[in-house]
This record gives C-alpha cells, sequence and structure tokens, in this order.
C-alpha cells in the first residue's frame, strides 16, 4: 500500500456532502493519482532546470 497523500477525512466527507460513498479501494488510488501528478510535475521542473519550487504551471 502507497503511503497516503490525501486528508481521508475530507475526502470521505466531500463525497459523503454529494451523496456518494468511498469504496475501499478509492483513498489509496488516489493517493496514487496525486503521486503521479507530483512526480511529473517535478519531472517537468528538472528537465526545464530553471527553478527548485513546483507551481500552477507546472501542473
Amino acid at each position: 500500500m502507497a503511503e497516503t497523500l490525501v486528508v481521508v477525512s475530507k475526502i470521505k466527507k466531500m463525497v459523503k456532502e454529494k451523496g456518494f460513498r468511498t469504496g475501499g479501494d478509492y483513498i489509496e488510488a488516489l493517493s496514487t493519482k496525486v503521486q503521479t501528478i507530483i512526480n511529473d510535475s517535478i519531472n517537468k521542473v528538472q528537465t526545464e532546470g530553471k527553478k527548485k519550487t513546483l507551481g500552477a504551471e507546472d501542473l
């Protein structure tokens, strides 16, 4: 199991407020997706080689 990178209680609350539930695998899959997005941003910044700070433009 990957490290959880999202606030589980906040995700579940948001989903519940919309009238839905989260499946047992949802949080892990969401964390994996977040990790992929972060790694892609880091790779983009490293390739450009101009800065060390990730910004919205790197998403």
